[in-house]
């Protein structure tokens, strides 16, 4: 395994645009300690972001990691132009020749994948320590611990959506393409969701009914892992009582949900693997 991924590694270590989109990730990442100086002093209007609760244990578990997962697209075009490198420097074939099989180089991309979900997590994870120390109203031990699944989630949506991007990167060979080839997926589910609320639109729990299907379809299942949490602000909640909207909901992580993630992980590497397997290289 450390073989494999240290070839990845020394591939990703030459490779000037790689370099430059991981940190601009990284960049972004910290970015959101940023969303604590964010004031406004406007008369007697004085708004604080970091005092509404959004930095609080345990809700900056839930907060911090849906805010990370918007930037994952960045390390989603590293992912896609790894796998188009191979193609256009040669280098699969070359790996191939000194004796490294289609397996082990699949393996290989997939820890690669691992590795960059796995340091991302930790940076938040660490991020997510610093500014909840800071300023937390509650750092009791239990209640810092509690809500730590969603670190769990964040994982696991960035696995499956970097296999995601290396599935179409070796399907379509060219960065440009695979990264097209996403935003067609994603445009398709998006239409196939607007038909079915169009089907149902007669019947009661309309959109019950429309979610229970498209939980299946995977850019939509790495979508549910973690849900907004805005609405989950206790602020917001009385401003929508106020108005006589009701937004509760279960925010938590669900199994199932999970599930069916870890399941189209699988089926993106083993889908990968017998393209490459197929091909004549």
């Amino acid at each position: 395994m450390l073989r494999l991924l240290n070839i990845e590694l020394h591939k990703l270590k030459h490779n000037r645009a790689s370099k430059i989109l991981i940190l601009i990730y990284f960049i972004l990442l910290t970015s959101i300690a940023l969303i604590a100086a964010i004031k406004f002093d406007i008369g007697p209007i004085k708004f604080h972001l970091a005092e509404q609760g959004i930095f609080n244990f345990p809700y900056i578990w839930h907060f911090n990691t849906y805010m990370a997962s918007t930037f994952k697209f960045f390390l989603l075009l590293v992912i896609v132009s790894m796998m188009a490198n191979e193609y256009s420097n040669k280098t699969l074939k070359q790996n191939l020749i000194d004796g490294l099989s289609k397996k082990e180089f699949i393996l290989s991309k997939f820890y690669t994948v691992v590795a960059l979900a796995l340091i991302s997590t930790l940076f938040v994870f660490i991020t997510s320590l610093i500014l909840g120390y800071s300023y937390s109203d509650f750092n009791e031990f239990s209640i810092v611990t509690t809500d730590l699944e969603y670190l769990v989630a964040f994982f696991v949506k960035l696995v499956a959506f970097f296999s995601f991007g290396l599935f179409m990167g070796i399907l379509v060979k060219r960065s440009a393409f695979a990264v097209g080839g996403i935003l067609v997926w994603f445009f398709g589910e998006s239409i196939i969701k607007g038909f079915l609320f169009w089907q149902f639109k007669d019947i009661e729990g309309t959109s019950d009914r429309v979610n229970s299907i498209m939980q299946f379809l995977p850019l939509e299942a790495i979508s549910n892992l973690i849900k907004e949490p805005f609405t989950r602000l206790s602020a917001v909640k009385t401003v929508a009582k106020q108005v006589g909207e009701d937004l509760s909901k279960d925010f938590s992580i669900q199994p199932l949900d999970l599930i069916i993630v870890i399941g189209w992980t699988a089926l993106f590497i083993y889908f990968s693997y017998a393209l490459l397997k197929k091909r004549d290289l």
